[in-house]
């Protein structure tokens, strides 16, 4: 295993790193040595996590040894509030504690399987809600705080029904002092609970309180009450935001809070429940465990508030009612709600919360399972109103408002209007200030899409000194980039409310997919600004495109060529769609299939559409958030302001904000085509506006040295072709089948296609087979030849080495035992002390297309490639010979399967038929070179899988023949074609005589 010496750390890595590795452990290591913030951008596919954990990992071991193989317990009886507090000097004497957090659960358990794939074994955790832990048969039916409440009912010993698995717990731990030793995931915790007794929730948060290294959700340490259960000596501790190009919308909405008032009127209800099964219980079987009154009282101050909320001015439906944020402690203060009467508030809504859930139980046992008690809703918003620092100053930085919905019927009570109640936080440094306080030794953040990060460190309100762009790992030709300004016809690309409810704008952008679900094989990803754009086109295309030299739809002609699958707006629905997108993928009586999304979604999102499942992505408009909307109105307002007080600094106005976030979630759309090192793909930005240098600028850096702004449509087709045809021979082929995956899960391998030999009559049957359209731009008919000079591709020297992009940054000869790296940046060294050369991206991680959890696996069977291209590759003589006679058998006997078969053919017209075309094959072998006679031999397989066209092959192999010398194979390669193609070679062989190229034609 190669050991690298980075900032005097010794970090062993499982793989040879590539120079953008080193780099980013090099920041790593730096954040970590200077106690400093960082922001790491590395598109996925380039092994950050990997390099994340063992640059991290190295650095604590450089403190001390691991707790593992100790039955050491640190802190066990800190928690609660002390752990919030300051620390006493034996504490403040501890190694610090890395706190690893990601967006999900599934994503924390690809980190944890990337944990064993290193040397590093600290004693770790991962900590998960009941819902995902609890194995208690009634309680692990249950959800939210009902669940919470349930479980610590029957956690208390004076109850009947005490719950077994908890008092194992403490026990369990002391006699295994070995757990966390080695990497456990939630399941593991699950399936040792079940085995052996203890409960797997506070298992988890028993061992919390001794590890190295912490795995959580963001919201473990972003909400203040779950923060505030961890046992963790903050001092000095890392924490780590794994994909977290989110986290600044994850922290706003934490510090927020909407009420709208059906929620209120349900809540108001609950309470004169409560009021109602008080009393009963104090009649019935004298219970005053339960006061009445407190109920009564709570009850009476929702509906003040109700009325105040009620009673509110609105001047405009639109503007709606808004008020800088401390005006929420003048509202409530005349409701008599202030710091301490909120905390008396609070708990009273927890004793309605259990009188709830027993009432429940005892009227129905079956209803617990679905029971959801409104009242805990406002129980949060106090604490989020009230901090229990009772400290106001956040307040400055929330608005007050109030706004009219459409009223429904469910939304209406006693007559009066529909509202909503909101506290909005604009800045999200609010809950990222809290590490501040309590002196964290280094925040970094991480994510394959963080850019533009000016403005993301500045929404943060953290100082982050140390920053990275990553380039990718992969190489120039298997990315094509491009913007393209203007359709077919000519007409602009233009998505703005001014220009895209224009027909011209939709019949063009219609046209454009068509030739784009024409060229790019299997998936096709399209995403659109808005549902509502979305929705418009297809509309729009399913009733419109007819004309009188076409009878078909335009969404008729994409269907054609991809089978369609819409994103959905309702969240339920998603999983379904999924499930048909891989299925249509699947179908290999399709070219493929297209999925029409929206940026911001959760295909943007979530989602990892790697090899078939993604090969382009078409972005068709910015997504800009609507101006309009009272969110994003009064947080440009709330910028703008905060830039106007702070004249002289570098602050983010609220129309940089607004740019910058649309630009964000394009990124983030369009990292869904390049998965992994092996991946290729093509980006296509649909909108005029992306050739502007202020919108270029704040793309992914490692997307933009491949990105070029074409002027003409023909341009575009032209060379988006030859990027898909050059990638179908350069770059590696996976299977057609395939599997969506969502960030986290684990698949099976993804194989490699067999380019089995092509059976002379199943080629040419499927020859034959295959439209002779020729190459050209939809609905326009004029062909395009290719040119023999742009064709070329040095396959063996593409295939036997795959190289890491961008070697600026570092100078490193992987031939050598030791060598020495210096990162530009900076004058740290880098020393590399032994040396394997094996890959860092494991195919059977990175290559690899997984279903999301809710998607059923399906196992494909598919042949090993041990075929012709792999010896095609090899470059020897021998092999080469082998070839030549390997390729008689594709070939010969081309008459009899071009109709000449006819039962009277004899055994000797099949040898000689056989001598003749095993003649032509030498003579062609002679003739080309060894990278062109490759190229003849790809354009076969091209055909065979049916990646081009007959008359594109046609175009593409005269061209290899037009040379003086060769004029006698393009003669005698008529000899070889079926006759009812012989019209179509000879008018390409005319062509080919007066002109070498031919312009493509557009509408």
């Amino acid at each position: 295993m190669p050991t690298y010496k980075i900032r005097g750390i010794n970090v062993e890595f499982p793989f040879e790193a590539y120079d953008c590795q080193l780099v980013y452990m090099e920041k790593v290591i730096q954040s970590l040595q200077d106690r400093s913030n960082a922001l790491l951008e590395s598109p996925t596919g380039t092994g950050k996590t990997l390099c994340l954990l063992c640059a991290t990992l190295a650095w604590r071991k450089s403190l001390g040894s691991f707790s593992t193989g100790r039955n050491a317990i640190r802190s066990q009886d800190t928690g609660g509030k002390n752990s919030e507090g300051p620390s006493s000097q034996s504490e403040s004497s501890r190694l610090p504690t890395i706190i690893y957090t990601s967006r999900t659960h599934s994503q924390i358990r690809q980190v944890v399987q990337e944990l064993k794939r290193t040397i590093y074994r600290p004693k770790m955790v991962v900590l998960g809600s009941r819902e995902q832990l609890c194995i208690h048969p009634d309680v692990s039916l249950l959800h939210g705080k009902t669940q919470t409440n349930a479980c610590h009912f029957l956690c208390q010993k004076r109850t009947k029904r005490y719950c077994t698995h908890f008092p194992r717990v403490s026990e369990f731990v002391k006699n295994n002092p070995g757990l966390g030793d080695e990497p456990i995931d939630i399941e593991d915790l699950v399936n040792i609970g079940k085995q052996s007794g203890p409960c797997p929730y506070y298992m988890s948060r028993e061992l919390h309180k001794v590890v190295d290294i912490l795995f959580a959700p963001y919201n473990y340490l972003i909400d203040p009450g779950n923060r505030k259960s961890l046992s963790i000596e903050w001092a000095n501790s890392i924490l780590i935001f794994d994909e977290a190009h989110n986290l600044e919308g994850i922290c706003a909405d934490a510090a927020s809070f909407d009420l709208p008032s059906s929620l209120l009127t349900s809540c108001i209800s609950e309470a004169q429940n409560c009021v109602d099964l008080a009393v009963s219980r104090r009649d019935q079987s004298n219970d005053t465990s339960y006061n009445p009154d407190n109920f009564a009282i709570l009850k009476a101050l929702l509906l003040k508030l109700e009325k105040r909320i009620s009673e509110v001015q609105i001047d405009s439906k639109e503007l709606g009612f808004t008020k800088p944020g401390p005006y929420i402690y003048e509202l409530f203060g005349e409701l008599n709600i202030t710091h301490k009467t909120a905390t008396k508030l609070i708990d009273t809504i927890e004793d309605a919360t259990v009188l709830l859930e027993e009432d429940a139980k005892t009227s129905d046992p079956q209803k617990t399972k679905g029971t959801v008690n409104r009242l805990e809703s406002i129980s949060d918003i106090l604490k989020i109103i009230f901090k229990s620092d009772g400290n106001d100053a956040h307040a400055k930085y929330y608005r007050v408002h109030v706004q009219e919905v459409e009223v429904k019927s469910s939304d209406t009570f006693k007559g009066k209007a529909s509202r909503i109640f909101s506290w909005w936080c604009f800045n999200p440094g609010v809950a990222m200030e809290e590490f501040a306080k309590r002196d964290v030794g280094s925040i970094i953040l991480t994510s394959g899409t963080l850019s533009p990060m000016d403005s993301f460190a500045e929404e943060l309100k953290l100082n982050f000194p140390i920053r990275l762009e990553n380039p990718h790992v992969i190489q120039d030709n298997q990315l094509w980039a491009g913007i393209v300004p203007v359709g077919p016809s000519g007409h602009p690309f233009n998505s703005s409310y001014r220009t895209r409810d224009s027909p011209e704008y939709k019949l063009n952008l219609g046209n454009s997919i068509v030739n784009f679900a024409r060229i790019v094989p299997d998936g096709l990803l399209v995403f659109f600004p808005s549902y509502y754009l979305l929705n418009l086109c297809i509309d729009f295309w399913k009733n419109t495109g007819v004309t009188s030299t076409n009878s078909s739809t335009i969404w008729e002609r994409i269907c054609k060529h991809k089978l369609p699958v819409v994103e959905p707006r309702q969240s339920s629905l998603f999983p379904q769609a999924i499930d048909d997108y891989m299925a249509k993928l699947r179908d290999n009586s399709t070219t493929g299939a297209v999925f029409f999304a929206v940026c911001r979604g959760k295909v943007s999102e979530g989602l990892d559409f790697a090899d078939q499942a993604g090969r382009a992505v078409i972005v068709t408009g910015i997504p800009f958030a609507m101006r309009n909307d009272p969110k994003i109105r009064l947080k440009r307002e709330f910028l703008d302001q905060q830039a106007l007080s702070q004249k002289g600094s570098k602050v983010l106005t609220g129309e940089e904000w607004y740019s910058q976030q649309a630009s964000r979630a394009v990124n983030q759309a369009v990292g869904r085509v390049i998965r992994h090192r092996h991946d290729h793909g093509a980006i296509i930005f649909c909108d005029e506006r992306f050739s502007k240098s202020n919108h270029q600028s704040q793309i992914s850096l490692w997307i933009r040295p491949h990105l070029k702004c074409y002027s003409k449509f023909g341009d575009v087709v032209f060379t988006l072709t030859r990027f898909f045809r050059d990638a179908a021979i350069s770059c590696p082929v996976k299977q057609k089948s395939t599997q969506i995956q969502e960030p986290g899960e684990k698949s099976s391998r993804d194989k490699i296609i067999s380019l089995d030999k092509l059976d002379q009559d199943k080629f040419l049957k499927s020859l034959i087979a295959t439209s002779d359209k020729s190459w050209s731009i939809e609905p326009s008919s004029s062909s395009l030849p290719c040119s023999s000079e742009l064709r070329r591709v040095n396959i063996s020297s593409r295939l036997s080495q795959i190289l890491p992009a961008n070697r600026s940054n570092l100078s490193f000869n992987a031939q050598k035992q030791t060598s020495s790296l210096k990162n530009n940046n900076n004058n740290s060294n880098v020393e590399i002390k032994k040396h394997e050369v094996i890959d860092l991206v494991d195919e059977e991680t990175s290559s690899e297309l997984s279903a999301p959890y809710f998607i059923k696996k399906r196992k494909i069977e598919n042949p090993k490639n041990e075929n012709l291209l792999q010896k095609c590759e090899s470059g020897t003589r021998e092999v080469k010979k082998e070839i030549a006679v390997e390729r008689r058998t594709e070939f010969v006997n081309l008459e009899t399967v071009r109709g000449s078969s006819s039962s009277n053919s004899t055994s000797l017209a099949c040898e000689n038929q056989e001598k003749k075309g095993s003649t032509f094959l030498i003579q062609v072998r002679e003739k080309l070179s060894d990278g062109e006679y490759k190229e003849f031999v790809g354009f076969m397989k091209a055909l065979k899988s049916k990646a081009m066209k007959i008359g594109h092959v046609l175009q593409c192999i005269m061209g290899l023949f037009s040379a003086p010398d060769r004029l006698p194979l393009l003669q005698r390669f008529k000899d070889y074609i079926p006759a009812k193609y012989h019209t179509l070679y000879e008018e390409y062989l005319e062509k080919t005589k007066t002109n070498d190229a031919v312009a493509v034609d557009l509408l």
